[in-house]
């Protein structure tokens, strides 16, 4: 790779790394709020919500064929992220 090459790749990994850090602040809100659901919740099988995981799956891929980006990525992550919750949430619920 050639220097300028090297130092353009240096400069968008810079931009990656600043916007990781926006994401993980987004992340912590999205935490707060999903503690504040589970808070909620008085059975372990309202944890996982079906009809809406379709429905948020159903809505990012509008979002992302409105937005140019390739939903085969977004419904990925969101799917994983869906997920990482639904693990956060049972392993932090506590019986009323």
């Amino acid at each position: 790779m050639s220097p300028f090459k090297r130092k353009k790749l240096s400069k968008i990994r810079f931009q990656l790394d600043k916007l990781d850090d926006s994401l993980i602040k987004v992340i912590k809100k999205r935490t707060n709020l999903v503690k504040k659901v589970l808070a909620l919740k008085e059975n372990k099988n309202q944890i996982i919500d079906q009809k809406r995981i379709k429905t948020i799956l159903k809505n990012i891929r509008k979002k992302s064929l409105r937005n140019n980006i390739d939903p085969k990525i977004t419904n990925r992550i969101w799917k994983n992220m869906i997920w990482s919750y639904i693990d956060f949430e049972k392993r932090n619920f506590k019986k009323k």
